[in-house]
């Protein structure tokens, strides 16, 4: 976690001193409790003070879930290694940051020790040289110079003797124009870097697409569907899929809702309401007609009359360990539910667009996996309340025309299709009647 991109993220400002402790720590904690099990170094500057802050730090940071720590012998304030005006500490100093950062994790501190120089623009190349092989001898993990001039500079860094030379090191590949060359991965381990860091990639092409939206919403023009995305996958990259999926797991049964009513079913929240109830009947008016597309008329005929009205939705499909949740629905058994409607359900996609009824323009397509699509249709207004599983099962059967849409109906001005899509029909019905 760069120090750079978080200063630029989480505060707008250059990399030179302006972020504190807290705030480092407080977005670790976050990037770690969103990735999970991704290792990750934080970059914890020159330690936030002198030797008992480095202890600190390192404690801190370990504390938010971070893998590793890199901790550099910069002055106050000190910035990146590849703008101007670097300066360090003295030698002294400088290993007394690395000591105190090891004594912190040989005390229990579960993290890695990332010992970084910036001597190499600050002084010279072999003081950077020299610092590298004391921070090894201080107790360090890894090693990183930051703003190496040439390769002939990296190889000499991949060539120290002693300690330094059995610690993994480091390559800095700033892009865009930093003073590092740019080497593809294979020549950086040739030359002996076992770790590498793009520091900006994301950053930067975070800033120009901002920018490009920005400047299109001036003009009244949003992003292409192609560059943002459909809304239902931001909200798959966000998590809302698993989220509901364990919103289920919990749910209670049999308990009351805050009006009173009792029943095994979630309510619609906040936005899925309004079109849950819509949605709902043309369910039954496709299953009625034999899944034609003649659901459309059943759906804009009730929309004024339903679309104020607080429904429940559809029950969400708990995790596959609930054994009675198949037998009771769908009259399949444990073991046949495992061996073919699970397999069915994660193998299959519907596939869903929505058209402004006035000008044709596609307003969302996207295809969701059929095992995802109980949690994914309550966040799309348009779509929630719909039971997909009556959908899939009538698949299994081989009762359903799937050359033609399971659903074709309008809500306001929005005309949405429903396909389920099936590379060879029937195929995964025979598997699960074996």
């Amino acid at each position: 976690m760069s120090g750079f991109c978080t200063a630029g993220a989480r505060l707008g400002a250059p990399d030179t001193g302006l972020i504190s402790y807290g705030e480092m720590v407080d977005q670790g904690r976050n990037v770690h409790e969103a990735t999970k099990q991704l290792p990750i170094i934080g970059d914890g500057d020159n330690g936030y003070g002198n030797a008992m802050n480095v202890k600190r730090t390192v404690r801190g940071y370990a504390a938010a879930g971070f893998a590793g720590i890199l901790i550099e012998d910069q002055v106050s304030p000190k910035s990146c290694g590849h703008v101007r005006g670097k300066r360090v500490t003295s030698r002294e100093e400088a290993v007394s940051r690395i000591r105190a950062a090891a004594d912190a994790r040989d005390e229990g501190a579960d993290i890695l020790i990332m010992a970084r120089s910036d001597a190499r623009q600050a002084e010279s190349l072999d003081e950077a040289l020299w610092r590298a092989a004391a921070f090894a001898d201080a107790g360090a993990d890894m090693l990183f110079i930051d703003a190496l001039a040439s390769e002939d500079e990296m190889r000499r860094f991949c060539s120290l003797g002693g300690t330094a030379g059995g610690l993994p090191k480091m390559a800095n590949m700033l892009e865009g124009g930093g003073k590092t060359p740019i080497l593809p991965p294979e020549a950086l381990q040739d030359m002996g870097f076992k770790l590498v860091a793009y520091p900006l990639s994301l950053l930067g092409v975070s800033i120009r697409a901002m920018e490009n939206a920005l400047r299109g919403l001036k003009h009244g023009q949003i992003p292409d569907v192609r560059d943002l995305g459909t809304f239902v996958d931001i909200q798959m990259a966000v998590g809302f899929p698993e989220y509901y999926e364990e919103e289920a797991r919990y749910a209670i049964k049999g308990g009351s809702s805050s009006s009173g009513s009792a029943g095994t079913k979630p309510f619609v929240s906040g936005f899925a309401a309004a079109a849950a109830a819509p949605a709902a009947a043309a369910t039954a008016a496709a299953t009625a007609a034999g899944s034609e597309p003649s659901a459309r008329a059943a759906v804009s005929s009730s929309v004024g009359q339903q679309q104020s009205t607080v429904v429940e939705a559809d029950e969400v499909v708990p995790p596959s360990s609930s054994s009675s949740y198949a037998v009771q629905q769908f009259g399949v058994d444990q073991s046949d539910r495992d061996s073919g409607w699970e397999a069915f359900r994660r193998s299959k996609f519907f596939r869903i667009t929505i058209r402004d009824k006035r000008t044709g323009t596609v307003k969302l397509e996207t295809r969701i996996p059929a095992g995802f699509i109980g949690a994914t249709a309550s966040m799309i207004p348009q779509i929630a309340g719909i039971d997909f599983d009556e959908f899939i099962k009538g698949a299994m059967g081989g009762n359903l025309d799937l050359s033609k849409p399971l659903l074709d109906y309008e809500i306001d001005n929005d005309v949405i299709t429903i396909y389920l899509e099936l590379e060879k029909p029937g195929e995964m019905f025979q598997e699960y009647q074996q």
